[in-house]
Order: structure tokens, then sequence, then C-alpha cells
């Protein structure tokens, strides 16, 4: 049945495991709670993409230098981070220098098992950012025989102010999973390209159009739902919008399996898609 373990480490940082017959999730509780792997246990598939880095301690010896862009590439270890409360570049917001992708990716989390039994385990997990008054609360659950991680999410302003803010999730997908049989299908009806998105992007720059062919710099047109493999070497910045409901899929042909995650459109109202295939 379902099972939680929240006594492990690795490379001396503390992690959570939850599984049950189908799934199997590890959590860095000291980096982020970031969902470092997603396994689909009858096929043996870790959808998660894993850096070359590897998962690094926090900090890892003395940076040569410090990144006016912050630190989140220097520790990225591939899977799933949470993006809080910038996402994107490095800003500064009412005083506040924000860098890459804010800030609950670097920090440790708490955490508390609610449950444990073998019908379900669920585990709350949360964290306060230093630099910006938020309070973050994640509760993880599991039903047995089902292939499904479910997220219930609540975040808290702490202060007097009101303040804005960029709130997201990063999970990036990987090989053996990704290859050129996968397919991306989602609930947005318009696509808007990067407006600098580099030399190595196919889209038009700024374009806007319906989902989910594009047209390119060389006057053609592109399917942004078919993985490119990366021996073509492309990298593609897109937003997708006006969604009719709050999903998306990326499915292995090839495989015959896919990774799905549904979400609530009144809070995510925007996907981004970044297609690093190789360009950059």
């Amino acid at each position: 049945g379902c099972r939680v373990n929240d006594e492990l480490t690795y490379r001396g940082l503390r992690v959570l495991v939850m599984e049950n017959q189908l799934i199997r999730v590890g959590v860095l509780l000291d980096k982020g709670a970031d969902i470092y792997e997603f396994i689909y246990k009858p096929r043996d598939v870790d959808f998660m993409w894993r850096s070359p880095l590897g998962v690094r301690p926090l900090p890892s010896g003395v940076d040569t230098c410090a990144s006016t862009g912050g630190a989140f590439m220097d520790y990225y270890e591939g899977g799933w981070q949470e993006i809080l409360p910038n996402g994107g570049t490095a800003c500064v917001y009412r005083g506040c220098e924000q860098g890459l992708h804010g800030e609950v990716w670097g920090i440790p989390w708490r955490h508390q098992v609610l449950e444990d039994h073998p019908e379900c385990v669920s585990v709350k997990l949360w964290c306060r950012t230093p630099r910006s008054p938020y309070l973050l609360v994640r509760t993880m659950t599991l039903r047995s025989n089902t292939p499904v991680l479910e997220l219930d999410e609540e975040l808290t302003n702490e202060s007097a102010e009101d303040l804005d803010l960029m709130w997201g999730h990063h999970p990036a997908f990987g090989p053996p999973f990704l290859d050129g049989t996968c397919v991306l299908e989602c609930a947005a009806r318009r696509v808007v390209v990067d407006a600098d998105p580099g030399a190595a992007a196919r889209l038009v720059p700024g374009a806007e159009f319906s989902w989910p062919v594009g047209p390119t710099r060389d006057g053609g047109t592109w399917d942004i739902s078919k993985v490119t493999p990366p021996e073509q070497r492309v990298t593609e910045m897109t937003f997708l919008t006006d969604l009719d409901e709050g999903w998306y899929a990326l499915t292995n042909r090839g495989l015959g399996v896919g990774f799905g995650m549904s979400f609530d459109t009144s809070v995510f109202r925007h996907l981004w898609c970044w297609q690093e295939l190789g360009g950059d």
C-alpha cells in the first residue's frame, strides 16, 4: 500500500519519500522541498530531468563570484521547484532584490507527517521566505493504487502591506522519458512568444498565435506541441494563455506513458513553456 519515509538523507540533505503501488516521489526537504524524482513504478520511468550538476548541498564551497542573476542555476539539480515570489530573471521589487525564480527553492522546509496508512499517506510542508513576508504551506497526499500526487497549498502574506508576487511550479522533464515521440497537450487557446528568445529559437520573437502552430523566422511554421529531438538544437520560450481549463499533459507515444498536471486557473492563470532542447 502507501508508505512514507522522512528519515532519509542524500548528500547531506534530508529527503522525504512518498510512494504507493504505482508511483514514488522523492522530495528534498533541505532544498526548497524540490521534487527531484517522480517515478512511474510499473514501467520504471522517472519523468524528471536530472542536471549534470546533480544534487548539491546549500551552500557547497565558496562561489568564485556573486551572480547578478542569483544562485538558482548553480544549485539546479533539475526536478520540480516551486517559484515564489519572483518568476524568471532577477528583479528589484519595492527595494527588495530577488534572484532568478525567487526564494523558496533555496531554503529548507519544515514538515509533519499527517497520515501514514496503507490506504493513504499525507505530509504537510511549509517555509517562510527570508526576504519577503510569505508563509507557504503545501500538503502532499498519495492514495492507494492511484498514480496521482495531490498538492493542496496555501500562501499567506504575513505583513501589513499589499504586495504583488509571482507564483508558479517549475517541473522539468527529461530523457529517457522525454524524446522525439513526445507530444504536449494543453487547454490554452493563445501562444505568446518571448520577445528576446535568443539565436536558437525558431519562432518569430514576440509573435502571438493560436495554439499550437506559429510562424518561424524563416517564413515557415512550427508546431510547438511536438517535442523536437535534441540534435536539432532548439531553445524556445513561449507563454500559453487564455486557458479553457487548468491542465496540460506530456505523453511519450513510444513508451505509452505520460505525465499530466491539473491546477486551479483562478490562481495559476498561465503556462510557461520552456523547451530547452539542445539550443543553449
